[in-house]
């Protein structure tokens, strides 16, 4: 079965150009290993990886916090255009965040700010390999210190890197050495 490697980050449509271009980079190196992406199915930094993924005939699964298609592209303003799948939770964000995580094999952290916090503090929290893209701004760049605040160890793997296509590798080697076994936390 194919690995299935979630990016989390920044949903919103007016990103820097400089996160663009690594969020399709990084979308584009997942494919280009092939393996899946899943992502929020927002706009900004999980557009942006569909759109590498689509570029390099990758495979797409969004993760809708809609009920449906209407209410995905009327409600949210959400685009459809870039995932071979499209599944609806009906949930709204933070019930889809909990989906996007534990759907994905292991995530990936570009920029972002409350919405990524709280899918990165899932995958923390249950274990998960992590790999966060340094000098993407937002949370990512801050995690060190939130992991350092936290004071709490979960068995999560944190890989730091700057170059998409290396912590891609890096990523996908943590998490087949972990056999595509997370610690889920028991307490």
């Amino acid at each position: 079965m194919k690995l299935k490697i979630g990016i989390i980050g920044s949903g919103t449509p007016r990103l820097p150009e400089k996160v663009k271009r690594l969020a399709f980079r990084t979308g584009k190196a997942i494919a280009e290993h092939n393996c899946i992406l899943v992502n929020g199915a927002c706009t900004g930094v999980p557009y942006e990886s569909s759109k590498g993924a689509k570029k390099a005939d990758g495979f797409v699964v969004g993760i809708s916090p809609a009920k449906d298609m209407d209410e995905h592209l009327k409600h949210y303003k959400f685009p459809q255009d870039k995932f071979d799948v499209l599944i609806f939770s009906g949930f709204g964000f933070k019930g889809r965040n909990v989906l996007n995580v534990s759907s994905a094999d292991c995530i990936i952290m570009i920029c972002g700010s409350t919405g990524t916090l709280n899918e990165f503090s899932i995958a923390y929290d249950e274990g998960r390999v992590i790999g966060v893209l340094l000098g993407s701004g937002g949370i990512s760049d801050q995690v060190r210190e939130i992991i350092r605040l936290c004071n709490k160890e979960t068995g999560a793997t944190m890989i730091y890197e700057k170059d998409p296509y290396i912590l891609v590798k890096k990523v996908i080697l943590a998490t087949r050495k972990r056999g595509n076994n997370f610690a889920r936390r028991t307490d």
